[in-house]
């Protein structure tokens, strides 16, 4: 009962998940050449825990309320405004020391933590069931032996323009396929799911809003990852052999993305937190999204930065700090990165609390800061590319440099502005090359349009959060409209 090491981190990971890396089974993540860049990566949460300059922010101490044992502050659960803004403070942090890639393995599995503390409590007064003791049993489970956890939500689907229920066959989504004394089975597959390869606890929520029909497929619960029939199948992409000379960002990190395969799965009822009550899939998939799209947002704070950064590096290596239209630019990348930012600390300081008092952030101003971050980010590319030059991906390899025949020809030649000679420009162009082109550049530009929800799912909860009325009645008395 007591904060983990980064090693006894890595040690938990053994054990016999059933995880495929290009069809091969996998006996080790911590020593899988893809899958333990992941494993390592995770660590950075745990060795803020350890760093003095960081554990004021990655460590609670104790308090009355949550125990007196220090724990990590992921597992605070909010509630007060500054709770969200220290929560928000973290997620930046840590992934800025993850060089622009968030950890992921406590973050996602408490927001869920947190939707589900608060979305239990009302299905047990409509239903009289008990799963709100569950989920915090859970919790102080994960809590107090310091565990990572990944969220498999969202579900193959199949034919988009149907619901669960009418699918050509009935396993498109999760689903109950049995129930027991002891607890559930359950069938189906989630795809999307980051960082089960390497985390200790799966928690498994609905993705969207059912029907009666579709109560089966209402579900929710959390099992170990080395559970019969769970099979893990990570994907290869980001994979290939990289060197930090090229790829300083991603050469040495990872996030795994799983097609998670659920196989006749028991779950005992002591882990199941919905089982059929349709109408509250919605509400818990809703909840979970307003504190994941927070902690989405604070993690790509790192990432706007080194965007504004990135621009900066090359004009100066170029020569160009001072030419008007990149001027322009430098204002168009920092005033995107200081809105993303000024957004996410409006969410938490317009956070509200339940009747318990656990805080959310704004549903609202969240998504708008979502949807502001995904809307402009490949504009912000374009930016940065411009900027830097073709030679993002033409330039010369880090074996040329050690060349003796030719390592100083390059340095001469491809140098930029007086004092910049041609390898260290490399190196800063092989750094933006990694940020914004490539199997990584391409990974983040994915997420800022898929990940955490889509540009048309912010629209809508957007929509859906704002007071229309207050400003359709402040129109009508200008007018002088009764």
């Amino acid at each position: 009962m007591s904060l983990k090491t980064p090693q006894e981190y890595l040690d938990s990971l053994h054990d016999d998940r059933t995880v495929y890396y290009r069809g091969e089974r996998v006996d080790d993540v911590t020593t899988h050449p893809v899958i333990s860049k992941a494993a390592k990566h995770a660590c950075v949460d745990y060795e803020m825990a350890e760093d003095p300059e960081t554990r004021e922010l990655a460590v609670v101490e104790g308090d009355e309320l949550d125990g007196n044992e220090p724990y990590s502050r992921y597992f605070k659960i909010p509630r007060s405004n500054e709770d969200l803004l220290k929560r928000s403070s973290l997620i930046e942090a840590s992934t800025a020391r993850g060089k622009t890639l968030v950890p992921l393995v406590k973050e996602i599995g408490t927001d869920a933590l947190f939707a589900l503390h608060r979305i239990s409590r009302e299905v047990d007064k409509q239903y009289g069931t008990s799963y709100r003791s569950r989920v915090e049993s859970f919790y102080q489970h994960c809590k107090d032996n310091d565990l990572t956890m990944s969220v498999a939500q969202t579900d193959v689907k199949g034919d988009r323009s149907g619901g669960p229920s009418n699918q050509s066959h009935p396993d498109y989504y999760l689903r109950i396929v049995k129930r027991t004394d002891d607890g559930i089975v359950v069938r189906g597959a989630k795809v999307h799911t980051s960082c089960t390869t390497n985390v200790n606890e799966v928690i498994v929520l609905p993705t969207r809003a059912m029907s009666e029909s579709d109560a089966d497929y209402a579900v929710a619960f959390a099992i170990p990852p080395d559970t019969k029939g769970l099979s893990l199948i990570a994907s290869p992409y980001g994979g290939s052999p990289k060197n930090n000379f090229e790829a300083p960002l991603s050469a040495d990190r990872k996030m795994m993305e799983t097609t998670t395969v659920f196989d006749d799965v028991f779950v005992p009822w002591e882990r199941v937190f919905l089982a059929g009550e349709y109408d509250f899939a919605g509400p818990l998939a809703l909840g979970f999204v307003e504190y994941h799209r927070f902690t989405a947002v604070s993690y790509k704070l790192p990432l706007v930065d080194a965007l504004v950064g990135s621009a900066q590096l090359m004009a100066d290596m170029n020569g160009i700090a001072r030419v008007g239209h990149v001027r322009d630019k430098f204002v168009a990348l920092i005033s995107y990165a200081e809105t993303v930012r000024g957004l996410i600390h409006l969410a938490a300081s317009r956070g509200q609390a339940d009747e318990e008092g656990i805080y959310a952030p704004d549903a609202m101003t969240t998504n708008i800061a979502k949807y502001h971050f995904a809307h402009h980010y490949h504009e912000a590319l374009e930016y940065v590319q411009d900027i830097a030059g073709g030679m993002l991906v033409t330039a010369p390899s880090v074996e040329d440099f050690a060349n003796p025949e030719i390592g100083d020809l390059l340095r001469y030649y491809l140098g930029g502005r007086e004092g910049v000679d041609g390898e260290d420009r490399v190196r800063a162009l092989n750094m933006v090359s990694d940020l914004t082109t490539g199997e990584f550049g391409g990974y983040h530009a994915v997420l800022a349009i898929h990940a955490e929800g889509s540009l048309e799912a912010e629209k809508l909860m957007i929509a859906r959060s704002y007071d229309g009325q207050r400003t359709f009645n402040f129109a009508k008395l200008l007018a002088g409209l009764e």
